[in-house]
């Protein structure tokens, strides 16, 4: 879970920390105060898309850092692992991002340097963050589909991953036998240009290199007689004149005498050397025997030169027609190969591509038909859950649809794909259209919720659908941003009742403006925002007790002070605490405080 974040230089807010625990936490504030900088900075933390507009203006850089806590042997444990990601001494792992006012960011993890793909892989394991652009999204077609999918689980999503993967070879399949059969003459055209290459090819069958090795053999042949001179004046330096000349010694014989008079030395400083000379003497008659096998192999034959050029204007043919270098026609070669491998336009081989084109049709059809089944199974369950959880939001009459339909196909196409006798649009989901409708009330139509519900029903709709979706969702902390606009009264109440109910499976932090709802906290953030010499910050601090009823009724009331607004602030937390009793047995008296990291030492509330 995230036990602990750190946000400076974030928007309004300076400097600030947030201890998490289990539960609901709520953070609360007045409009403008940043409360949504809380949500802004999760994003970050889960490699979300850097905006240096998000950055203060007084600042170079804006940070947040998140502390998690329980992810060993958990698939973020494999993420952070991968990644080379350390945990802190006590086992929790420490997230980091930062922006610049430029807006180039960095990401550590564990103390690394990681790319924000990394947090990204990291985050979908631990936060799932529900805000209203997710109501928005959830409004279109593909986004309802992938909805459904997530929410019956693994038994639609390997039939999808199956349908996918067969889906792309069937694609293959079908793109390459109707390029074959409605461009035979073309390719025909173009077989017969790379037969020809590689006949060409063939037939002077140069060898990997060989350019260069011919390049540097003719200037050798070219330059025989000066090599020579200059190998044997070599070789004549290190092993002396060839008939014995005793006043041409050569390097060998110098060493030799050198090495004879310190043997017979009496200062054994003068000995000691000797073996060195011997080393070197060693090295010099590798040398010089080099240098007489060279002498040996030049070759000044004009035939053999006439012969390497002849060579080169032949590969310089090839080069000239294919590509830079002797390499480069050689992989030429091997692509015309490929290439006319998948040319053949014989009838065997175009029915061959017909066979395995239908055969995967077949096996693509089967697939489409049980993520269909599986759709419509899980299609019952949803819209079962979500009207349940409308009764509590005072819709009692309301009705969720979710349908799933076969998407006709509109002409055969090359994604048109047969399924119990119907031609269907075969897309990269399966060939279901899946559409969310509500019955607003009793005998009222089933309408697309876009046009069957107002703005305060589409809001506890969508919540309604989100609280269902985060019981099926396996990351420990759900993160809501004021997905309750637009609600209020009773509605707020159950709201904030079931928010309180989710939060005994996971971890629970909502950003909201209903008092209503904050009353169900188990953890209460409050974000301040105070202008001092012409510079506005915001700062965030944990109330309780009457700090917390201040801060209801000013959400209930506009003002803390008021002896009605704070009543009925104490009768809400009165009502939550006797709703959490009969949801979760006898009321808490408190929770235990997140242990703090050793990383920050800034946190607290402040006042």
């Amino acid at each position: 879970m995230l036990a602990e974040m750190h946000i400076q230089g974030l928007g309004v807010i300076d400097d600030a920390t947030l201890e998490l625990d289990t539960g609901l936490t709520v953070v609360t504030g007045e409009t403008g105060a940043g409360k949504t900088m809380v949500v802004t900075g999760l994003h970050l933390l889960g490699g979300g898309r850097a905006d240096a507009s998000k950055v203060r203006n007084d600042v170079s850089r804006a940070l947040v850092e998140g502390r998690f806590e329980a992810v060993q042997d958990t698939p973020a444990g494999t993420v952070a692992a991968e990644a080379g990601a350390e945990p802190d001494d006590d086992g929790s792992l420490i997230a980091l991002r930062t922006v610049n006012s430029d807006g180039r960011s960095r990401s550590h993890l564990g103390g690394r340097s990681v790319p924000n793909a990394v947090l990204s892989d990291l985050s979908e394991q631990l936060l799932a963050v529900h805000g209203q652009n997710d109501q928005l999204r959830l409004l279109r077609g593909g986004e309802q589909r992938a909805v459904l999918d997530r929410f019956a689980g693994e038994p639609v999503l390997a039939v999808l991953r199956d349908y996918q993967r067969v889906r792309g070879e069937w694609i293959d399949a079908a793109r390459e036998w109707k390029e074959r059969t409605e461009r035979s003459r073309e390719l025909a055209r173009e077989a017969d240009l790379l037969r020809h290459g590689l006949a060409e090819i063939e037939a002077a069958a140069p060898e990997p290199g060989e350019d260069r090795e011919l390049v540097d053999e003719a200037r050798r042949l070219a330059d025989a007689d000066q090599l020579r001179d200059t190998a044997t004046g070599a070789h004549t330096a290190v092993n002396g004149s060839p008939d014995g000349d005793p006043d041409v010694p050569g390097a060998l014989g110098l060493v030799g005498e050198a090495r004879r008079k310190l043997a017979t030395a009496e200062d054994p400083a003068l000995r000691d050397l000797e073996p060195r000379l011997e080393e070197a003497a060693a090295v010099l008659s590798d040398v010089g025997a080099e240098l007489g096998a060279y002498l040996d192999g030049l070759d000044a034959d004009p035939s053999r030169l006439e012969h390497v050029l002849a060579r080169q204007a032949d590969l310089k043919q090839l080069t000239k027609k294919y590509a830079a270098d002797v390499d480069g026609v050689l992989d030429w070669a091997a692509q015309a190969r490929d290439r006319l491998s998948r040319m053949d336009t014989s009838e065997e081989a175009l029915a061959a591509l017909a066979a395995r084109r239908d055969e995967l049709a077949e096996r693509l059809s089967g697939l489409a038909a049980s993520l269909s089944e599986q759709r419509r199974a899980a299609a019952g369950r949803l819209a079962t859950a979500v009207t349940a959880e409308l009764e509590g939001l005072a819709m009692a009459q309301a009705r969720v649809e979710v349908g799933v339909q076969p998407k006709e196909a509109e002409r055969e196409t090359e994604a048109a794909l047969h399924v119990d006798g119907r031609a269907l649009h075969a897309g990269p989901d399966g060939t279901d259209e899946v559409e969310l409708r509500l019955a607003a009330h009793s005998g009222a139509p089933s309408l697309p919720i876009h046009k069957g519900a107002s703005g305060g029903e589409l809001s506890r709709v969508m919540l309604g659908l989100e609280v269902v979706l985060a019981g099926a969702d396996t990351v420990p902390t759900l993160v809501f941003d004021e997905v309750d606009a637009g609600v209020g009264g009773r509605a707020a109440v159950e709201i904030g009742r079931r928010l309180a109910r989710l939060a005994r499976t996971h971890q629970v932090v909502v950003v909201t403006h209903l008092p209503q709802v904050a009353a169900y906290a188990d953890r209460h953030w409050v974000v301040d925002k105070a202008s001092q010499g012409g510079v506005t910050r915001s700062d965030v601090r944990m109330v309780t007790d009457e700090r917390r009823v201040a801060e209801l009724a000013r959400m209930l009331a506009g003002l803390e002070s008021t002896e009605t607004g704070r009543a009925h602030a104490e009768e809400l937390l009165a009502t939550a605490a006797a709703h959490k009793q009969d949801d979760n047995g006898p009321a808490k008296s408190g929770k235990k405080p997140a242990k703090r990291s050793r990383t920050r030492q800034t946190a607290g509330p402040r006042s």
